[in-house]
Order: C-alpha cells, then sequence, then structure tokens
C-alpha cells in the first residue's frame, strides 16, 4: 500500500530547504531526456474535471473484478494533470498545498480508490523529493513527475520490519568509487510495476550519523533513501500479490538484487531517513482524504437506493441519511483541518485525521451496505468494493495501530 502517511503542502518556489548534493552531477545518467513540453504555457489543474473522474470511474469497476493492475487508470492520471499537484509552479507544477490536494484525493477517491492511492503515493515521493533532492534531482526529476511521464511509487515496506519500519533486511552498501549496491525486497508497494521511478528505503548502518539517533517511532537510524528508475537494472517488480481492496492499484514487491546505483541517486543525507519520514506527518496531507471519498461514495449509493425506491417519504430514512452524511461531513473536517496546518500540534491532527476517516468510512460502508438490504447483497453492487477498499485504507501506512502508537508515544517518555 506503500508507506507515506502524508504529503509536504509546497510554495510556488523551491526555498532554501532543499539540500545541496555536491555528488549530484546527473541523478540519472544515460536517462532519455525528453522535454515533454513545447514552450507554451501549460495549465495545471489543481482538482480532477468530471470527464476524468468520468473515466476513472469507469476503469474502478473493471480492474476490481479482474484484480489486475489498472493502466487504464494510471493513462488517465497522467494526461490529467494531476501528477504535477505538488510539483512547484517553476518545474510545471500546480504548487497545490495540502488542503487542495486532500480535496483532489477524496475526490478521486470517490470514483475509483486505487487511482487515489496510487496518485497520493506519487504526490508522496514528489513532496520528499521537493523537501530533500539536491538542485539536480530538482531539474532532472520534477519536470517529469509534473508533465505525467514519469509516476512515482514509495518502496518502504517489507516483510518482517514491522508497519514502523525499524528492523529492514534491505540493505545499501557503498562501494569504494562512491555507489551504492542495493540488495532487498520490498512488498506491499502501491504501483509496482506501473512506476516509473521508485524511492527505496534502506538501512546504512555503517553511515548513521549522530543526529539520526533519536527515536521517531517510525524507521530508524541510518537508513537512507534512494531514486531507483524503474527500468534500472537489478529492480524487479512484482504484482502476483491478489489483494482483498484496492485492487487495481499494483500493490505488490518490488525487489533490489545486486542493485548498483550513483550517489546522486541518494534523496537527503545518508542516515537520516527516519528524519525525514517523521517530518512527513506534519505536512497536513492525510490518507484520510482516501477513506472520506470512499465513505462519499457510499453515501451517494444511499441516496440513490432511497431515491429508485421512494424511501425519502419516511422519516426514519431521512433521519438514518442524516446520520450518515454527519459522520462524512465530521471525517471531512478532520481532514481538512489537518490539511490546514491550524492546529498546535499538525503532525497529530494529521495521524488523528488518518484514524477518524479510515474508522469512520468502514462504519459508513457498513450502515449503508445494511441499508441497501439484499440490493447490495449481489456481488457486483459497488457498496462490496466500498467495504474493502475502506478496510485498505487502515492498513495503509502509517497503519492506525501504528497511528496510535506514534500519538501516544510521547507520553510515555
Amino acid at each position: 500500500m506503500g508507506s507515506a502517511d502524508s504529503l509536504t503542502a509546497v510554495r510556488d518556489d523551491i526555498g532554501h530547504g532543499a539540500l545541496s548534493d555536491p555528488f549530484a552531477i546527473d541523478p540519472f545518467p544515460g536517462a532519455p531526456r525528453r522535454s515533454g513540453r513545447d514552450g507554451t504555457a501549460r495549465t495545471v489543474p489543481v482538482l480532477p474535471a468530471p470527464p476524468i473522474l468520468e473515466r476513472l470511474a469507469a476503469c474502478a469497476e473493471a480492474a476490481d473484478l479482474t484484480g489486475e493492475p489498472d493502466r487504464e487508470a494510471v493513462a488517465v492520471l497522467r494526461e490529467s494533470g494531476l501528477l504535477a499537484l505538488v510539483v512547484p509552479k517553476c518545474y510545471g507544477g500546480a504548487g497545490a498545498d495540502a488542503v487542495a490536494l486532500n480535496t483532489c484525493v477524496e475526490q478521486v477517491a470517490s470514483v475509483n480508490a486505487s487511482a487515489a492511492i496510487m496518485l497520493f503515493q506519487h504526490c508522496a515521493v514528489t513532496s520528499r523529493i521537493v523537501e530533500n533532492g539536491s538542485p539536480a534531482q530538482h531539474r532532472e526529476v520534477l519536470p517529469k513527475l509534473a508533465d505525467g511521464r514519469w509516476l512515482a511509487a514509495s518502496a518502504w515496506s517489507e516483510s518482517g520490519a514491522g508497519a514502523d519500519k525499524k528492523n529492514l533486511a534491505t540493505r545499501a552498501h557503498r562501494a569504494p568509487e562512491g555507489d551504492w549496491l542495493l540488495d532487498g525486497a520490498k512488498s506491499f508497494t502501491t504501483s509496482a510495476g506501473l512506476a516509473d521511478v521508485y524511492l527505496v528505503l534502506a538501512q546504512t548502518v555503517d553511515e548513521a550519523p549522530a543526529a539520526a539517533s533519536r527515536d521517531t517511532g517510525y524507521g530508524a537510524a541510518g537508513q537512507t533513501f534512494f531514486l531507483v528508475p524503474g527500468e534500472h537494472p537489478g529492480l524487479v517488480p512484482d504484482t502476483t500479490m491478489r489483494l482483498t481492496g484496492m485492487r487495481g492499484s499494483a500493490t505488490g514487491f518490488v525487489s533490489v538484487r545486486e542493485c548498483v546505483v550513483p550517489d546522486s541517486a541518494r534523496l537527503g543525507a545518508t542516515g537520516v531517513a527516519a528524519s525525514i519520514i517523521a517530518r512527513v506527518r506534519d505536512s497536513g496531507a492525510s490518507l484520510g482524504a482516501v477513506a472520506v471519498g470512499i465513505a462519499q461514495a457510499a453515501l451517494d449509493a444511499a441516496h440513490a437506493h432511497a431515491g429508485r425506491r421512494g424511501l425519502y417519504a419516511h422519516q426514519a430514512v431521512r433521519h438514518r441519511l442524516v446520520d450518515l452524511a454527519t459522520q462524512v461531513e465530521a471525517a471531512r473536517a478532520v481532514v481538512e483541518r489537518a490539511g490546514r496546518r491550524s492546529s498546535a500540534a499538525p503532525g497529530m491532527t494529521t495521524l488523528h485525521s488518518k484514524l477518524a476517516a479510515s474508522e469512520a468510512a468502514e462504519r459508513v460502508v457498513a450502515d449503508v451496505a445494511r441499508f441497501l438490504g439484499s440490493a447490495g447483497y449481489v456481488e457486483t453492487h459497488p457498496i462490496n468494493r466500498f467495504g474493502r477498499d475502506a478496510r485498505a485504507v487502515a492498513l495503509m501506512g502509517p497503519t492506525n495501530d501504528l497511528c496510535k502508537e506514534l500519538v501516544s508515544l510521547p507520553w510515555n517518555r
């Protein structure tokens, strides 16, 4: 499912926060250099246009039935301009803040949750590059992420590492000439096999600086991020994993075996990935937005059923729908509050928003399923897909249990 728990609101320019990497002359030597632009101004949408939502909705049912990676939905995302959401305007993006991003992800999730999580993870990786990339990485990578040539994915999770990513088996060893040798395997990587670049988390124990030793609750000292192109030798995706929900999201395995990358592929300083991860939750964007979109889709299905059956005449039905709508609005409100970063502890609010929205989505979908009665007990009714997709959000990183641990961790210090 990917691992990024939120995204970063970005300004129109890069600012002075980008880390300078004296080794980063070209992050991807030998990579094709297509401009993708004709020099004319391009309008980048902040919200999905109705035709885009219609096309994504059409993809959702077919992908759910087959369980195959939804390549058509990815093609729609590439064409839509939505992949440019958090790319700064100076690199061809929209420069969207977390509120706009949450809203966009919610709207996509209301028609296609798998596409929404692929979009979310793309923006998560993009934000990490904006925050921590070298000037050369900004010039080389951000325009490709903005114009749809590149879809990004996060390869953080792996079997046996736990939800908090503290026992990584994936290792990165520095060669005498300065390159890095990556070796390991990642699991639950969204957009596996579809992405053009992966943000790989690896353990570089011998390179851990003292500043990275503090326990952040997520990740461990001595971990480093690397940007690895999808076609890079040694990186092999595997989409044989069959999920119950988010079936079109191409969530699978990614292995890096004898995968040699230059030091210019390193994102941020060596050994400080845990601190980068810790700052993610302060960004204000939330996986709760995916859950709100699913809950809204379920509520819409309930209204459609009530309209077809003439049930609005019954006060009990109307009040039941109001109760459902109140839960959706409450979840939306806390996600919006997270995006505005207006609380005293924005990071905690982001975690709470994921918890509140994902749990609300599961409740709303279950209540709507009961409301539909036998009409919803047909295999092809979308309410069943909504339920499986809503459950998936709770299992995405940080999982709901890890969210609770991250919120409560300071109490035990």
